[in-house]
């Protein structure tokens, strides 16, 4: 039987493989004139704009008629000569003879604003820049949606250990999901995949949860309550990006809180395409505080939800009471 999103599945991999050669490269020398802050004050670096011309190019050669929904234009990049060659020269180590015109083209492929029918990419070309700062976890995020509905997700996380519970296991965690398909997980070194499965925790009090590293990003206070009120006693792991989705995932968390810090707070598509499928396809559920399923139609933000909670499934109704009584009690 024909494997559907065969080719779709093997461009994304290739995209994630080479960004992530890109961010590794410019993360091993980090340099804080590397970076530029936007608007809402989130930094990005160097290897975001040179990771998203890398990740839109390998679709784009594959897939000339799709569209890209990307987190970056491209500019910044047309007003900083400094930042544009730093760019463009990164590049160039890993995509030959390519001008600097044809690399902000490729950045600004990532320009579409999302549809409810047909299909498009999601692209965060570094998830979690401040953890990718500070030299621990971030992710090269990839999602095909059709149709409103996520079918394809790859997360290249180059910092996450094989085994985040053990200190001698190999960093660099690839993960792949295809709709009715599995989700799997592989090294950098090999091509070799194994299938990965949620936890089988249906004790709330047995959990362990994961939330963002930054406070500004997720409730942690609100977290705190809902732990215990769940009587889970395990500390939360606190990581940044898209990798809490991974280590869910993989069994090693069973809960991931996404709570907003602001009422009129909308997550972005990237932020969420690629890690939910995974999830979901390792056997585990997703939804946002109302118990809805996210929905990806609604152009470059999730608009129609609120906050995001990812778990096993098997405690997943319990987690969602938890968090309605902490709404009511303020």
């Amino acid at each position: 039987m024909k494997m559907r999103y065969k080719l779709e599945r093997a461009v994304a991999i290739r995209a994630a493989i080479k960004a992530t050669a890109l961010c590794r490269d410019v993360q091993a020398g980090i340099k804080s004139a590397e970076r530029i802050t936007k608007a809402d004050s989130s930094p990005v670096t160097v290897a975001d704009f040179g990771s998203q011309a890398i990740v839109n190019l390998e679709i784009k050669e594959a897939f000339p008629d799709d569209q890209i929904m990307a987190e970056e234009d491209s500019s910044a990049l047309r007003s900083s000569e400094r930042l544009r060659f730093e760019v463009v020269s990164r590049v160039c180590r890993f995509i030959k003879d390519i001008s600097e015109d044809e690399v902000l083209t490729a950045i600004d492929y990532g320009k579409f604003t999302g549809c409810s029918r047909g299909r498009y990419w999601a692209v965060d070309p570094i998830d979690g820049t401040k953890g990718f700062l500070r030299g621990e976890q971030y992710a090269v995020a990839i999602g095909l949606i059709e149709n409103g509905k996520v079918v394809v997700g790859v997360l290249g996380c180059p910092n996450l250990a094989l085994d985040f519970m053990d200190e001698s296991s190999e960093k660099g965690s690839l993960l792949v999901a295809v709709q009715d398909q599995g989700a799997y997980m592989r090294a950098y070194t090999s091509e070799r995949e194994r299938e990965i499965r949620v936890s089988r925790v249906k004790d709330p009090a047995k959990a362990r949860f994961t939330e963002s590293y930054e406070s500004a990003h997720s409730s942690h206070h609100r977290s705190a309550r809902i732990a215990e009120l769940l009587a889970i006693k395990k500390a939360p792991l606190r990581m940044d990006s898209q990798c809490k989705y991974a280590v869910v995932a993989r069994g090693e968390v069973t809960i991931y809180l996404r709570l907003s810090v602001r009422a009129d707070y909308q997550e972005k598509v990237w932020d969420h395409a690629a890690g939910s499928i995974i999830v979901q396809e390792a056997g585990g559920m997703i939804t946002d505080s109302n118990g809805r399923a996210l929905d990806f139609s609604a152009g470059r933000q999730l608009s129609n939800n609120q906050s995001i909670i990812a778990t096993n499934g098997a405690i997943h109704e319990a987690v969602l009471a938890a968090l309605i009584k902490t709404a009511a009690s303020g």
